[in-house]
């Protein structure tokens, strides 16, 4: 196997890795969200029958609103060691930086719609 072969394929390894990384997160905060709005309507019962979001209780609010905002701050933040990491063994470490990233901005996103839960 010549040397750019097997350097291709280590790239698409790290590549596949943050990739799943990333998923992983994303899926980690959803689960959260929709676990939270499931708990929310099936605990309440009809004490939210006039309220205008099914989830109606401060605890529950508060944790939907920062619950899946600190996963994805979390997992951003892991990317971003995994970059440093990368980078320190002279690998593909943009491929992770972008994961980082993304997952902050998808943080940054939810936050701003979760300041609207929260209040």
């Amino acid at each position: 196997m010549t040397p750019e072969v097997k350097s291709l394929r280590q790239e698409s390894q790290v590549a596949r890795r943050a990739v799943w990384y990333a998923a992983g997160v994303i899926v980690l905060a959803a689960t959260i969200a929709a676990g939270v709005i499931v708990w929310s309507a099936l605990s309440t019962g009809d004490a939210c029958a006039d309220a205008d979001f099914a989830v109606c209780t401060d605890p529950a609010r508060a944790i939907l609103a920062f619950g899946p905002t600190l996963v994805l701050l979390l997992g951003g933040l892991g990317a971003f060691v995994q970059t440093y990491r990368v980078w320190q063994s002279a690998g593909r470490w943009q491929i992770w930086q972008g994961a980082g990233w993304a997952l902050l901005v998808l943080m940054i996103v939810y936050g701003s719609f979760a300041v609207g839960i929260a209040t």
